[in-house]
């Protein structure tokens, strides 16, 4: 099968190219860069050298030729490209923030300043968290017409951190969960800019966009949807991203108030009790789900340990006075928080098994 990348120049563009070169269901590439175009892919990032020595075409020779194409563009302007893929019903995973609100206009217009030119192709998309949304994937790719809005890198680390709890009635309803997020500098892109010029953030960590990052609705709709499917009121949710001196990773956490029913001492027992009892809650559910890893005990999430995977580690801790469920969920950016996911959603729709070209085990080095 043939795979179509468009913008491969970016960073998770490059990693996606890294990942489908390996897959062991894609036997070739086409790839196109408005910046690079008429140029190879290893003239731009020599790691390619030997390996792929690709040509850098325009978009329109990649959505002729491939059977699912991955657009890694920025925001507004992949709808151009998923309209025709659908027309020709070939999958269309996309890596922005065009398709993650269906066809809530609203929410989108208002956090990312643009407006669908072609509303009628939402009836087609999925928010591509297959954890959450498997289902709806395999329904629409068996309907011929499917249009993925792959997640954002911190929805993802949140809301797999959070869904056990909310699903499970571990969270006090109604209550706000808080969520902490760091991460490395790749989250900001190939494009050159100051808050991420080594003298600006080396040695430092520090808040950004704070109460206004545009994940903050897509976190917030997350945890709604993963409410109302278990009959459940939507948690408000305070997210604040920081940004750390290292290349990847993103590590979220999250800040949950316990029911009344899980409250140390109140018949939940002492808090490493009840915690291990929220462990046990979180490893069931996610039993099933070969890139979520609940972690006993004695180890606590850490970017270091899913880098290079499409793994979500995820510790479970409680504070000291047994109150609220601590959890911390990490990812690497870059692969579960982008490009990963991305492979991970076209496993699903053509029936591959899901970890097909992602069995790396993190480099922890």
């Amino acid at each position: 099968m043939k795979a179509g990348v468009i913008g491969a120049t970016g960073y998770a563009g490059a990693e996606l190219v890294r990942l489908l070169s390996g897959h062991p269901k894609i036997d070739s590439l086409a790839l196109s860069s408005v910046s690079f175009e008429g140029e190879h892919l290893s003239d731009v990032y020599p790691n390619f050298q030997g390996r792929i020595e690709l040509l850098l075409t325009d978009a329109e020779q990649v959505t002729a030729s491939a059977n699912v194409i991955f657009a890694a563009l920025p925001h507004g302007i992949t709808e151009r490209y998923a309209k025709e893929c659908t027309e020709k019903g070939i999958p269309f995973i996309d890596l922005s923030a065009d398709f993650r609100f269906g066809d809530d206009e609203e929410t989108y217009s208002a956090w990312y300043g643009k407006t669908h030119q072609h509303p009628q192709l939402c009836q087609y998309a999925v928010y591509g968290l297959p954890e959450l949304n498997r289902a709806r994937i395999q329904e629409l790719a068996a309907a011929g017409k499917i249009i993925v809005g792959n997640p954002g890198c911190y929805p993802t680390s949140a809301s797999l951190g959070a869904y056990p709890a909310i699903a499970k009635g571990i969270a006090e309803d109604s209550a706000a969960i808080i969520v902490d997020s760091i991460s490395g500098v790749t989250g900001g892109g190939r494009e050159p800019a100051r808050s991420f010029h080594f003298p600006e953030c080396a040695d430092s960590v520090s808040a950004y966009k704070v109460g206004a990052h545009r994940h903050s609705p897509e976190i917030a709709r997350n945890f709604a949807g993963m409410a109302a499917r278990h009959n459940r009121p939507a948690p408000p949710v305070i997210f604040t991203p920081h940004l750390a001196p290292m290349n990847r990773g993103i590590l979220s956490t999250i800040y949950i108030p316990l029911a009344a029913g899980w409250l140390a001492g109140t018949g939940g027992g002492e808090p490493e009790d009840t915690a291990a009892k929220i462990r046990a809650v979180y490893s069931e559910f996610y039993r099933d789900e070969p890139f979520v890893r609940v972690l006993p005990p004695w180890v606590t999430a850490a970017t270091n340990r899913v880098r290079q995977s499409n793994y979500c580690d995820i510790s479970v801790h409680l504070d000291h006075s047994g109150s609220t469920l601590i959890i911390c969920s990490a990812i690497d950016n870059m692969v579960k928080g982008a490009a990963g996911q991305a492979v991970q959603n076209m496993n699903v729709i053509f029936g591959y098994a899901e970890t097909s070209g992602l069995e790396m085990i993190p480099a922890l080095f």
